[in-house]
């Protein structure tokens, strides 16, 4: 089969795990949050779980009328979700779902990952700025000084994986761990800043000051609706699914198994999905922080913790 064939085969499967994770990402937020706070969630539209709900929010997703603010700024408005969307589902390329089961398994997998998801924030900005809204403009403002100040303690978290392991190659890490046992048990404090720092990349509880409901109505994305308003919520979501599946990759074997076992895709979404429950557990679990908390937490705690942890690696490989 042509090589142009087999990566559009790959772009399709990409795109349709991407529409059907976010469908179940959303419902399994519903459903967690009521079970967490005591409510029933989606219940009615496809019994007993609610689970037609999905497809309901989707119709009237697609349905809904696309409106843009009249002085808006026409080409940035409209590539702003595309923008934003594009380096998520770029990330897929190099994740490990399984042993033989990776879109490239390039030498450089980590630092590809880094340089893609930084261009998020450039459809951050073009949301806010092309909104020609307040709300929109200062969620924009916040995500940068936010994606800005947490990205760095979370790419050092890193490096002492790479350290250990010797590579940048998401398929090679995962490997050196199947050997070698999970990273996790030599780069815990490397884990701790990297989940925290996560969940301020991914504008999350207790560091959703980006989208703020009570403060910013929707933060840089109040003035979308429809379809474009989907492609920044399944981007969030897909962005969900993307961090936690890098976390199992660095520090949890990726796709390999605890038990002794053939590593598998299915063991490698157990442990993924895993930390996506446990990110929306925190999300209905933990109240916001304000935003002086949030900068001084990523400058003055998470960047000393994650240099601390590079020279303490470098001790123990030296000893």
């Amino acid at each position: 089969m042509p090589e142009w064939v087999m990566a559009i085969i790959k772009i399709l499967i990409v795109l349709a795990f991407i529409g059907l994770n976010g469908m179940f990402l959303i419902w399994a937020e519903r459903k967690v949050a009521g079970f967490i706070q005591a409510r029933i969630g989606p219940a009615r539209v496809g019994r007993p779980q609610g689970f037609f709900q999905l497809f309901a929010d989707a119709i009237k997703m697609f349905s809904k009328e696309d409106v843009r603010p009249a002085a808006a700024d026409k080409w940035v408005w409209w590539f702003a979700p595309v923008v934003f969307f594009t380096p998520v589902a770029m990330a897929f390329l190099v994740l490990p779902f399984g042993p033989n089961v990776i879109g490239l398994d390039m030498n450089i997998g980590l630092i590809y990952l880094a340089a893609v998801a930084s261009f998020a924030l450039l459809g951050v900005f073009m949301a806010g700025w092309g909104s020609n809204n307040k709300y929109s403009l200062l969620g924009a403002m916040r995500a940068g000084a936010q994606m800005i100040s947490y990205e760095i303690p979370l790419i050092l978290a890193t490096i002492g994986v790479i350290m250990i392991t010797g590579t940048l190659s998401t398929q090679g890490i995962v490997e050196y761990q199947v050997a070698h046992g999970w990273n996790i048990k030599t780069q815990f404090l490397a884990f701790v800043v990297f989940f925290i720092a996560m969940l301020a990349e991914l504008n999350r509880t207790p560091f959703d000051l980006v989208i703020a409901e009570s403060e910013l109505t929707s933060g840089f994305f109040t003035e979308y609706s429809g379809i474009r308003w989907g492609m920044f919520m399944f981007a969030e979501y897909t962005n969900i699914f993307v961090m936690s599946a890098l976390a199992v990759t660095l520090f949890f074997g990726g796709w390999a198994s605890p038990f002794g076992l053939v590593g598998s895709v299915l063991i490698f979404l157990i442990k993924t999905y895993a930390i996506v429950f446990l990110i929306i557990w925190i999300r209905w679990s933990v109240p916001r922080v304000r935003i002086d908390q949030l900068m001084t937490l990523g400058w003055k705690f998470l960047l000393p913790l994650s240099l601390f942890n590079i020279v303490f690696t470098g001790l123990i490989l030296l000893i």
